[in-house]
């Protein structure tokens, strides 16, 4: 009865798997933006059950996040901490860096998505990209690997990891803070080429797995 059961849930898995794993991504990339909306609806209780587990995923910096119903869009940093310190007063040393972790924002300037800007374009590019595959998924072949690493792995490379050497601890490269247009391209790269590489190679796997039932 088990074997019976496990054999029907995996031929059932192996034709529907795109809308299953489509689904989850497009419910996980809009969470995030639903968290500055119960904040905003004054139910910051329902709110914290979206903000803390993304803190798990990600680090969720407030100069480096997108905010809804506020002055602007972001509050970047600078080298000198920038809009955000001049804003939120949160001075951007050690200390400050957990202080803006925290930070969910307030009337004034918004509040908060619940992860980053690169998080942010990463699954969304990943959930329409799921979207768009279900169209030619019969046709598609896996992204070459080339062009997964120059289109997907060397931009959000490149951006992320100067940024992240050339910060406090580290402090091994010339200083540079990235841009909201520059982790949204990235992340974005980096979503659709993981899509486009995984996704038509689950296919084949699914395909050849329900052909053998």
């Amino acid at each position: 009865m088990l074997a019976r059961s496990l054999n029907a849930f995996a031929a059932w898995f192996s034709r529907h798997w795109l809308l299953l794993v489509t689904s989850i991504m497009m419910v996980y990339s809009v969470l995030p933006f639903v968290a500055p909306v119960l904040m905003k609806l004054g139910a910051a209780s329902a709110a914290q059950l979206i903000y803390q587990p993304f803190k798990l995923v990600c680090h969720t910096y407030a100069f480096r996040s997108f905010f809804l119903f506020g002055q602007q869009l972001d509050y970047p940093r600078g080298q000198n901490s920038g809009v955000f310190q001049t804003t939120t007063g949160i001075a951007l040393n050690p200390g400050g860096l957990l202080q803006a972790r925290e930070f969910q924002g307030n009337e004034q300037l918004g509040y908060k998505v619940a992860v980053c800007e690169r998080d942010n374009a990463i699954y969304l590019a990943i959930a329409f990209s799921g979207i768009a595959f279900a169209f030619v998924r019969k046709r598609a072949r896996p992204l070459p690997w080339l062009l997964f690493i120059l289109i997907g792995i060397i931009p959000i490379g490149i951006d992320g990891f100067w940024q992240l050497f050339s910060e406090y601890p580290l402090t091994l490269l010339p200083f540079h803070e990235s841009t909201a247009f520059l982790r949204v391209v990235t992340g974005g790269m980096f979503g659709f080429s993981v899509a486009w590489l995984v996704f038509p190679m689950i296919e084949e796997t699914m395909t050849g797995a329900y052909k053998y039932r």
